[in-house]
Protein backbone atom coordinates (compact mmCIF):
# COMPACT_ATOMS: atom_id res chain seq x y z
CA UNK A 1 0.00 0.00 0.00
CA UNK A 2 1.13 3.53 -0.77
CA UNK A 3 1.27 5.94 2.18
CA UNK A 4 -0.90 8.97 1.43
CA UNK A 5 -0.33 10.86 4.71
CA UNK A 6 1.84 10.74 7.84
CA UNK A 7 1.11 12.46 11.13
CA UNK A 8 -0.49 11.74 14.49
CA UNK A 9 -3.86 11.29 16.14
CA UNK A 10 -4.30 13.72 19.01
CA UNK A 11 -6.84 13.22 21.81
CA UNK A 12 -6.33 15.18 24.99
CA UNK A 13 -2.56 15.30 25.57
CA UNK A 14 -2.00 11.89 23.94
CA UNK A 15 -0.35 11.71 20.50
CA UNK A 16 -0.55 8.55 18.39
CA UNK A 17 1.87 8.55 15.39
CA UNK A 18 0.13 7.00 12.37
CA UNK A 19 0.45 6.41 8.64
CA UNK A 20 -2.58 6.68 6.38
CA UNK A 21 -3.47 4.40 3.46
CA UNK A 22 -6.40 4.59 1.04
CA UNK A 23 -8.96 1.93 2.01
CA UNK A 24 -10.68 1.92 -1.40
CA UNK A 25 -9.01 1.73 -4.80
CA UNK A 26 -10.54 2.94 -8.04
CA UNK A 27 -10.94 -0.02 -10.41
CA UNK A 28 -12.53 1.93 -13.27
CA UNK A 29 -11.05 1.23 -16.71
CA UNK A 30 -9.29 4.38 -17.92
CA UNK A 31 -10.24 5.59 -21.40
CA UNK A 32 -8.24 8.21 -23.35
CA UNK A 33 -9.64 10.88 -25.66
CA UNK A 34 -8.55 9.96 -29.23
CA UNK A 35 -8.51 11.93 -32.49
CA UNK A 36 -10.81 9.75 -34.64
CA UNK A 37 -9.15 10.84 -37.93
CA UNK A 38 -5.54 9.81 -37.19
CA UNK A 39 -5.86 7.79 -33.96
CA UNK A 40 -3.62 10.04 -31.86
CA UNK A 41 -4.38 10.81 -28.19
CA UNK A 42 -5.69 14.28 -27.38
CA UNK A 43 -3.36 16.55 -25.37
CA UNK A 44 -4.64 19.35 -23.17
CA UNK A 45 -2.48 22.47 -23.16
CA UNK A 46 -2.86 25.10 -20.42
CA UNK A 47 -3.28 28.51 -21.98
CA UNK A 48 -4.11 31.92 -20.54
CA UNK A 49 -7.54 33.17 -21.60
CA UNK A 50 -6.29 36.75 -21.34
CA UNK A 51 -3.10 36.71 -23.45
CA UNK A 52 -3.45 33.32 -25.18
CA UNK A 53 0.05 32.15 -24.16
CA UNK A 54 0.81 28.56 -23.12
CA UNK A 55 1.54 28.55 -19.37
CA UNK A 56 4.04 26.31 -17.54
CA UNK A 57 3.24 24.84 -14.11
CA UNK A 58 5.68 27.15 -12.30
CA UNK A 59 3.84 30.16 -13.72
CA UNK A 60 0.47 29.14 -12.29
CA UNK A 61 -1.00 30.47 -9.05
CA UNK A 62 -4.44 29.91 -7.53
CA UNK A 63 -6.98 32.69 -7.32
CA UNK A 64 -10.44 33.44 -5.96
CA UNK A 65 -12.83 35.41 -8.19
CA UNK A 66 -14.50 37.88 -5.84
CA UNK A 67 -15.99 39.93 -8.69
CA UNK A 68 -16.50 39.18 -12.37
CA UNK A 69 -12.98 39.12 -13.85
CA UNK A 70 -11.26 40.23 -10.60
CA UNK A 71 -9.17 37.79 -8.57
CA UNK A 72 -7.11 37.65 -5.39
CA UNK A 73 -4.07 35.37 -5.85
CA UNK A 74 -2.60 32.79 -3.47
CA UNK A 75 0.74 31.02 -3.72
CA UNK A 76 1.00 27.36 -2.69
CA UNK A 77 3.01 28.30 0.40
CA UNK A 78 0.24 30.63 1.59
CA UNK A 79 -2.40 27.92 1.27
CA UNK A 80 -0.15 25.36 2.98
CA UNK A 81 0.38 27.77 5.88
CA UNK A 82 -3.39 28.12 6.35
CA UNK A 83 -3.75 24.33 6.60
CA UNK A 84 -0.66 23.87 8.78
CA UNK A 85 -2.53 23.41 12.08
CA UNK A 86 -4.42 20.34 10.84
CA UNK A 87 -2.06 19.16 8.10
CA UNK A 88 -0.07 16.79 10.34
CA UNK A 89 -2.56 16.04 13.11
CA UNK A 90 -5.87 14.22 13.29
CA UNK A 91 -7.21 16.25 16.20
CA UNK A 92 -10.10 14.45 17.91
CA UNK A 93 -12.65 16.99 19.15
CA UNK A 94 -15.35 14.72 20.58
CA UNK A 95 -16.33 11.08 20.97
CA UNK A 96 -19.84 10.08 19.86
CA UNK A 97 -22.03 7.07 19.22
CA UNK A 98 -21.59 5.85 15.63
CA UNK A 99 -25.34 5.35 15.25
CA UNK A 100 -25.89 9.09 15.59
CA UNK A 101 -24.17 9.79 12.23
CA UNK A 102 -26.31 9.44 9.12
CA UNK A 103 -24.42 7.56 6.35
CA UNK A 104 -25.05 10.49 3.97
CA UNK A 105 -22.20 12.34 5.71
CA UNK A 106 -19.51 9.75 4.85
CA UNK A 107 -17.13 10.43 1.94
CA UNK A 108 -13.75 8.61 1.74
CA UNK A 109 -12.21 5.87 3.88
CA UNK A 110 -8.58 5.50 4.99
CA UNK A 111 -6.76 2.87 7.06
CA UNK A 112 -4.55 4.17 9.88
CA UNK A 113 -1.51 2.11 10.92
CA UNK A 114 0.86 2.77 13.86
CA UNK A 115 4.05 4.56 12.82
CA UNK A 116 7.44 3.75 14.35
CA UNK A 117 7.23 3.88 18.16
CA UNK A 118 3.48 4.56 18.25
CA UNK A 119 2.27 0.97 18.63
CA UNK A 120 1.55 1.28 22.36
CA UNK A 121 -0.50 4.48 22.09
CA UNK A 122 -2.26 3.08 19.01
CA UNK A 123 -3.34 -0.06 20.89
CA UNK A 124 -4.47 2.05 23.85
CA UNK A 125 -6.78 4.22 21.72
CA UNK A 126 -8.08 1.19 19.83
CA UNK A 127 -8.98 -0.77 22.97
CA UNK A 128 -10.51 2.29 24.66
CA UNK A 129 -12.79 2.84 21.65
CA UNK A 130 -13.77 -0.84 21.63
CA UNK A 131 -14.62 -0.78 25.33
CA UNK A 132 -16.69 2.41 25.15
CA UNK A 133 -18.26 1.75 21.76
CA UNK A 134 -17.51 5.35 20.79
CA UNK A 135 -15.87 6.87 17.72
CA UNK A 136 -13.88 10.09 17.44
CA UNK A 137 -14.91 13.21 15.52
CA UNK A 138 -11.78 15.02 14.32
CA UNK A 139 -10.32 17.79 12.19
CA UNK A 140 -7.71 16.85 9.58
CA UNK A 141 -6.17 18.27 6.40
CA UNK A 142 -5.36 15.83 3.58
CA UNK A 143 -3.56 17.22 0.52
CA UNK A 144 -4.10 20.78 1.81
CA UNK A 145 -7.87 20.30 2.08
CA UNK A 146 -9.38 20.61 5.55
CA UNK A 147 -12.02 18.06 6.45
CA UNK A 148 -14.17 16.81 9.27
CA UNK A 149 -13.56 13.12 9.95
CA UNK A 150 -14.71 10.15 12.01
CA UNK A 151 -12.10 7.85 13.57
CA UNK A 152 -13.49 4.35 14.13
CA UNK A 153 -12.17 0.80 14.03
CA UNK A 154 -12.47 -2.41 12.02
CA UNK A 155 -11.06 -5.34 13.97
CA UNK A 156 -7.65 -4.18 15.18
CA UNK A 157 -7.30 -1.36 12.64
CA UNK A 158 -8.21 2.28 13.17
CA UNK A 159 -10.07 3.79 10.22
CA UNK A 160 -10.55 7.43 9.28
CA UNK A 161 -13.69 8.40 7.35
CA UNK A 162 -13.84 11.91 5.96
CA UNK A 163 -17.32 13.32 6.46
CA UNK A 164 -19.12 16.30 4.97
CA UNK A 165 -19.44 19.57 6.83
CA UNK A 166 -23.02 20.25 7.96
CA UNK A 167 -23.51 23.10 5.47
CA UNK A 168 -22.46 20.79 2.59
CA UNK A 169 -25.35 18.36 3.11
CA UNK A 170 -28.55 19.53 1.47
CA UNK A 171 -31.62 19.15 3.69
CA UNK A 172 -34.18 16.54 2.67
CA UNK A 173 -36.81 19.29 2.64
CA UNK A 174 -35.24 20.60 -0.61
CA UNK A 175 -36.00 17.39 -2.51
CA UNK A 176 -38.91 18.13 -4.89
CA UNK A 177 -41.99 15.94 -5.10
CA UNK A 178 -41.78 14.22 -1.71
CA UNK A 179 -45.17 13.20 -0.29
CA UNK A 180 -46.33 15.17 2.73
CA UNK A 181 -48.06 12.05 4.01
CA UNK A 182 -47.53 8.45 2.88
CA UNK A 183 -50.82 6.71 2.06
CA UNK A 184 -50.53 3.13 0.82
CA UNK A 185 -52.79 0.17 0.21
CA UNK A 186 -52.45 -2.26 3.13
CA UNK A 187 -52.45 -5.35 0.89
CA UNK A 188 -49.77 -3.86 -1.36
CA UNK A 189 -47.74 -3.02 1.75
CA UNK A 190 -48.01 -6.63 2.96
CA UNK A 191 -46.79 -7.93 -0.40
CA UNK A 192 -43.93 -5.41 -0.51
CA UNK A 193 -42.92 -6.44 3.04
CA UNK A 194 -43.05 -10.11 2.04
CA UNK A 195 -40.84 -9.39 -0.98
CA UNK A 196 -38.31 -7.54 1.21
CA UNK A 197 -38.35 -10.45 3.70
CA UNK A 198 -37.68 -12.92 0.89
CA UNK A 199 -34.77 -10.87 -0.47
CA UNK A 200 -33.25 -10.18 2.96
CA UNK A 201 -29.93 -11.81 3.83
CA UNK A 202 -26.48 -11.05 5.24
CA UNK A 203 -24.38 -8.44 3.44
CA UNK A 204 -21.80 -10.40 1.40
CA UNK A 205 -19.98 -7.84 -0.78
CA UNK A 206 -18.00 -10.52 -2.63
CA UNK A 207 -21.15 -11.80 -4.36
CA UNK A 208 -21.73 -8.49 -6.19
CA UNK A 209 -19.94 -7.87 -9.50
CA UNK A 210 -19.26 -4.82 -11.63
CA UNK A 211 -20.99 -6.22 -14.70
CA UNK A 212 -20.36 -3.11 -16.80
CA UNK A 213 -16.60 -3.28 -16.18
CA UNK A 214 -16.59 -6.99 -17.09
CA UNK A 215 -18.44 -6.35 -20.35
CA UNK A 216 -16.17 -3.42 -21.19
CA UNK A 217 -13.02 -5.49 -20.61
CA UNK A 218 -14.40 -8.29 -22.79
CA UNK A 219 -15.12 -5.75 -25.55
CA UNK A 220 -11.59 -4.30 -25.23
CA UNK A 221 -10.00 -7.75 -25.52
CA UNK A 222 -12.21 -8.57 -28.51
CA UNK A 223 -11.20 -5.37 -30.31
CA UNK A 224 -7.51 -6.04 -29.59
CA UNK A 225 -7.95 -9.50 -31.13
CA UNK A 226 -9.64 -7.96 -34.19
CA UNK A 227 -13.06 -9.43 -33.44
CA UNK A 228 -16.35 -7.66 -34.05
CA UNK A 229 -18.10 -6.50 -30.90
CA UNK A 230 -21.75 -7.54 -30.77
CA UNK A 231 -24.07 -5.43 -28.64
CA UNK A 232 -26.86 -7.38 -26.94
CA UNK A 233 -30.36 -5.97 -27.50
CA UNK A 234 -31.85 -4.04 -24.61
CA UNK A 235 -34.07 -6.10 -22.35
CA UNK A 236 -37.76 -5.60 -23.00
CA UNK A 237 -39.48 -3.86 -20.11
CA UNK A 238 -42.53 -5.58 -18.64
CA UNK A 239 -44.27 -2.19 -18.19
CA UNK A 240 -46.53 -3.42 -15.39
CA UNK A 241 -48.55 -0.49 -14.07
CA UNK A 242 -50.69 -2.45 -11.56
CA UNK A 243 -48.68 -2.45 -8.31
CA UNK A 244 -50.35 -5.62 -7.03
CA UNK A 245 -49.52 -7.44 -10.26
CA UNK A 246 -45.95 -6.12 -10.21
CA UNK A 247 -45.43 -7.23 -6.60
CA UNK A 248 -46.94 -10.67 -7.24
CA UNK A 249 -44.77 -11.12 -10.35
CA UNK A 250 -41.70 -10.07 -8.36
CA UNK A 251 -42.48 -12.61 -5.64
CA UNK A 252 -42.95 -15.38 -8.18
CA UNK A 253 -39.70 -14.43 -9.93
CA UNK A 254 -37.87 -14.54 -6.58
CA UNK A 255 -39.25 -17.98 -5.83
CA UNK A 256 -41.40 -16.84 -2.92
CA UNK A 257 -44.00 -19.50 -3.73
CA UNK A 258 -41.61 -22.14 -2.33
CA UNK A 259 -41.47 -20.40 1.04
CA UNK A 260 -44.97 -21.39 2.21
CA UNK A 261 -48.65 -20.58 1.69
CA UNK A 262 -49.82 -18.53 -1.25
CA UNK A 263 -49.02 -14.86 -0.61
CA UNK A 264 -52.54 -13.68 -1.49
CA UNK A 265 -54.18 -15.41 1.52
CA UNK A 266 -56.26 -12.94 3.50
CA UNK A 267 -54.83 -11.73 6.82
CA UNK A 268 -56.51 -9.63 9.51
CA UNK A 269 -55.02 -6.16 10.05
CA UNK A 270 -52.28 -6.02 12.68
CA UNK A 271 -52.97 -4.40 16.00
CA UNK A 272 -51.02 -1.30 17.02
CA UNK A 273 -49.18 -3.43 19.57
CA UNK A 274 -48.06 -5.93 16.93
CA UNK A 275 -46.93 -3.15 14.59
CA UNK A 276 -44.92 -1.48 17.36
CA UNK A 277 -43.25 -4.78 18.20
CA UNK A 278 -42.35 -5.37 14.56
CA UNK A 279 -40.45 -2.12 14.11
CA UNK A 280 -37.70 -2.68 16.65
CA UNK A 281 -34.17 -3.09 15.26
CA UNK A 282 -31.35 -4.38 17.38
CA UNK A 283 -28.70 -1.72 17.99
CA UNK A 284 -25.34 -2.07 16.28
CA UNK A 285 -22.12 -2.04 18.26
CA UNK A 286 -19.35 0.56 18.09
CA UNK A 287 -17.78 -1.24 15.15
CA UNK A 288 -20.80 -0.85 12.87
CA UNK A 289 -20.15 1.95 10.42
CA UNK A 290 -21.92 4.19 7.95
CA UNK A 291 -23.26 2.02 5.15
CA UNK A 292 -22.40 -1.14 7.07
CA UNK A 293 -24.36 0.14 10.05
CA UNK A 294 -27.30 0.87 7.78
CA UNK A 295 -27.06 -2.66 6.39
CA UNK A 296 -27.07 -4.10 9.89
CA UNK A 297 -30.09 -1.99 10.74
CA UNK A 298 -31.85 -3.18 7.60
CA UNK A 299 -31.11 -6.80 8.48
CA UNK A 300 -32.47 -6.27 11.98
CA UNK A 301 -35.62 -4.68 10.54
CA UNK A 302 -36.06 -7.64 8.19
CA UNK A 303 -35.87 -10.10 11.07
CA UNK A 304 -38.30 -7.99 13.06
CA UNK A 305 -40.68 -7.93 10.11
CA UNK A 306 -40.56 -11.73 9.94
CA UNK A 307 -41.35 -11.88 13.64
CA UNK A 308 -44.26 -9.50 13.12
CA UNK A 309 -45.57 -11.73 10.34
CA UNK A 310 -45.49 -14.79 12.62
CA UNK A 311 -47.39 -12.91 15.33
CA UNK A 312 -50.00 -11.79 12.80
CA UNK A 313 -50.41 -15.39 11.57
CA UNK A 314 -50.92 -16.57 15.13
CA UNK A 315 -53.53 -13.84 15.63
CA UNK A 316 -55.66 -15.43 12.88
CA UNK A 317 -56.44 -18.41 15.10
CA UNK A 318 -58.01 -16.19 17.79
CA UNK A 319 -61.62 -15.02 17.37
CA UNK A 320 -61.85 -11.47 16.12
CA UNK A 321 -63.95 -9.30 18.49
Amino acid sequence: MHTVWKGAISFGLVHVPVKMFAAVEDRDIAMRMIHRECGGPIAYVRTCRNCGKEVANDEIAKGYEYEKGRFVLFEKEELDALAEETSKTIRILDFVDMREIDPIYFQRSYYLAPDQAGAGAYSLLLEAMKRTGRIGIANVAIRSKGSLAAVRFIGNCLVLETIAWPDEVRPVSQVPGLPEQTIVNERELELATLLIDHLTGPFEPEKYRDEYRERLMEAIQAKIAGEEVHVAPERERTNIIDLMAALQASLEAAGAAKAGPAPLAEKPPETKKAKAAGTGASPTDGQATGPAGAAAGAEGSGKAAKGSGRRAAAAKKEPVP
